[in-house]
C-alpha cells in the first residue's frame, strides 16, 4: 500500500493514459459525508467532466442539508434512495471507481461490496491513517488536512488547474475550511494556506462560504445544541475529559436531522484543560462515536483499538454494538489506562 501513484510518475503516467478516452466514472465517499467528502467528490466530478468523462457521485447515505447548496448537488444518488437500483448498474459498469476521504471500504456501508466486486479500476484519494490495500491507484497523505486538498494538488499535478471554475472552487474550499477547523487545527499547513489563496482568487467569496455551513442552523437545532450542553455535557477533570451520550429518544425530541450532531463534540473539546473529547450517538443500527483530541493524545488509535475505528491523531470516529450506556461504560474503563498521556503525570 506504499506505493502512491504520486510518487511514480509511471503510475501517473499510467492514470492519466487511461483517463485520456471518455471513461465512465463513480466517485464515491464514507457514509454520513460531510463537507469534505461531498466538496471533494463534486469538486472532482466538475474537473472530470470537463476533461470529457462521465461521472456520477454516489453517498452511501444521505448528507446535512447545509451541504445542499454545493454545486452538482442534485445528480448526486444516495445509494439507500429511491435510485438504489440505478446506483448498482452505475457501480456494476463503471470503468474507474474513485474512493474519496476513507481510508477502507467498510466505511462506505452497503456499497462495500459492491465497490468490491466490480471491475473497475479504483483510485483511492485520502488522508485517514492505515488506508486498506484494495485500489489500483493511490493518492494518500495522512499529513494533509483535507481529501479537498488532495484533489486540488492531483488537479494541479495533472496540469489542469485552469479548469477549477468558481463553482468547483468552492467545493474545494468548502472541505478545507471545514477539516481545518476554519484554520485553526494543527493539520493548517502553508499548503493549506496556498490552495486557500489560490481558490479565493478564482472568485469565490469565502465569507459566502462560511455562512451557509456554519450559519445556516434550524431552530430545533439550536434548541438540541442547548439541551446538549446545558444536560448532557459531563466533564472529568481528572482525565482531562469530557464527553456527551445522546440516545434517540432525544434526538427525536428536538427533531434532529442527519449532521445535527456535527461539530458539537468540539464545544467539549473548547473547555479549558481538555485533552479529549466524545460524543456517543445512539442510531438504529449502533452507537456511533466522535473522538477529538489535542496535542499529541492519539483518537485515532484510541477509536481502532476498542471501537472498530480510526481516522486522525486529533479526530477519530468509532461505532458500537452495544447499548448507549454499556458504550459509554466501556469508555469511561478506559480512562485510567490512558490517564498518564491524558493529564500528563
Amino acid at each position: 500500500m506504499r506505493d502512491f501513484f504520486t510518487e511514480s510518475n509511471q503510475k501517473l503516467q499510467s492514470f492519466n493514459d487511461f483517463l485520456s478516452v471518455p471513461r465512465k466514472i463513480v466517485i464515491t465517499t464514507h457514509q454520513n459525508p460531510d463537507a469534505d467528502a461531498l466538496g471533494s467528490s463534486l469538486g472532482l466530478a466538475a474537473y472530470l467532466k470537463k476533461k470529457g468523462h462521465h461521472p456520477t457521485v454516489i453517498t452511501p447515505t444521505d448528507y446535512p442539508d447545509f451541504l445542499r447548496w454545493m454545486s452538482g448537488e442534485s445528480d448526486v444518488i444516495n445509494f439507500e434512495g429511491e435510485r438504489h437500483e440505478t446506483a448498482k448498474k452505475l457501480i456494476a459498469n463503471a470503468e474507474m471507481i474513485f474512493c474519496l476521504d476513507f481510508s477502507i471500504l467498510n466505511r462506505i456501508k452497503s456499497m462495500e461490496a459492491f465497490v468490491r466486486q466490480a471491475p473497475a479500476k479504483k483510485v483511492l484519494v485520502d488522508h485517514h491513517q492505515q488506508p486498506e490495500a484494495f485500489a489500483d491507484y493511490v493518492f494518500w497523505n495522512e499529513r494533509a488536512a483535507a481529501t479537498c486538498e488532495l484533489i486540488y494538488e492531483l488537479i494541479e499535478k495533472l496540469g489542469d488547474k485552469e479548469l477549477i471554475d468558481i463553482p468547483t472552487a468552492e467545493c474545494l474550499y468548502a472541505g478545507l475550511v471545514t477539516d481545518t477547523g476554519s484554520f485553526r487545527f494543527d493539520s493548517t499547513t502553508q499548503e493549506v494556506h496556498r490552495i486557500a489563496g489560490e481558490l479565493i482568487a478564482v472568485g469565490i467569496h469565502s465569507n459566502g462560504i462560511h455562512r451557509r455551513i456554519f450559519d445556516s442552523n434550524s431552530f430545533d437545532r439550536m434548541k438540541f445544541l442547548g439541551f446538549v450542553l446545558g444536560e448532557k455535557l459531563t466533564y472529568l477533570p481528572e482525565y482531562n475529559v469530557a464527553y456527551m451520550a445522546i440516545s434517540k429518544e432525544e434526538l427525536s425530541r428536538f427533531s434532529s436531522k442527519n449532521g445535527d450532531t456535527e461539530g458539537v463534540v468540539n464545544y467539549g473539546l473548547s473547555i479549558k484543560g481538555v485533552i479529549m473529547a466524545a460524543i456517543f450517538t445512539e442510531k438504529e443500527d449502533m452507537i456511533r462515536i466522535s473522538l477529538r483530541s489535542v496535542d499529541d493524545f492519539s483518537v485515532s488509535e484510541l477509536a481502532r483499538t476498542h471501537f472498530n475505528g480510526g481516522g486522525h491523531k486529533n479526530a477519530a470516529g468509532g461505532r458500537s454494538s452495544e447499548s448507549l450506556e454499556k458504550t459509554v461504560e466501556q469508555f469511561l474503563a478506559l480512562l485510567p489506562q490512558y490517564k498518564e498521556q491524558l493529564v500528563g503525570n
